[in-house]
């Protein structure tokens, strides 16, 4: 798998390996990622990044500065900012100009956008990488091509982690206030008329299963046993 971020994956991969992977959550039905309904709704509050990842992104900023804002970025001097108190680190994150949110932009999300957003909700690191005629997640930020896929730390007592979609009622981010995350944006949320996330997520399962040394597609595939 290509990616700029090789101890990132590297650490992902060890959690994949032998973690257990949820048939029935797959099943959920979606809609298929479009930018024209969503304008990149899950990108709101921008993303938080490994350390690795960090670095990396403010190289690339640095270095490629002039060609990212050529693309309409906004980006501030700081495109990488510390977060909850200074224990992580996240993209840097700006007010949303009219017309730049879904019609259905969920009313708890703040009205905020990812700096490395154009007005239409492209992302620029992976039209960049795009142009470059390289894998479009090779610069991406390794929890932002794996959305809405969730990746479970073990439970209490348990070894294994969880490969898994985030329905609204068990949305782990939900509180008081605030309905949840994943199962809000467009491309998370249950679609009555959608098909199964196995089928919308192909592409993302593939690249997790190249790091996990699996093949996600073909569990998720095989014929059921009969008791």
């Amino acid at each position: 798998m290509e990616t700029r971020y090789p101890e990132t994956a590297k650490g992902l991969a060890e959690q994949l390996r032998h973690a257990l992977l949820d048939h029935e959550a797959f099943e959920m039905k979606l809609r298929p990622c479009t930018l024209e309904r969503c304008k990149a709704t899950c990108c709101y509050d921008g993303v938080y990044l490994s350390a690795e990842e960090a670095d990396g992104l403010r190289v690339l900023v640095s270095e490629q500065r002039e060609r990212l804002q050529a693309y309409g970025l906004d980006l501030p001097d700081e495109a990488v900012v510390m977060a909850r108190g200074g224990r992580a680190q996240k993209t840097a994150t700006r007010e949303a100009k009219p017309g730049e949110l879904a019609e259905d932009y969920p009313e708890h999300f703040p009205k905020t956008r990812c700096v490395f957003l154009d007005s239409i909700g492209r992302c620029g690191i992976q039209r960049m990488n795009m142009e470059d005629a390289v894998h479009p997640w090779l610069d991406k930020p390794l929890t932002c091509w794996i959305h809405p896929i969730a990746i479970q730390s073990p439970k209490r007592g348990g070894s294994r982690s969880l490969i898994t979609m985030v329905p609204p009622d068990k949305d782990p981010q939900k509180e008081a206030g605030y309905p949840g995350f994943a199962s809000c944006t467009h491309c998370g949320r249950p679609e009555a008329g959608g098909q199964p996330a196995h089928l919308v997520l192909e592409e993302e399962l593939k690249m997790l299963g190249e790091l996990a040394g699996r093949d996600f597609l073909a569990e998720l595939r095989a014929p059921k046993l009969e008791p």
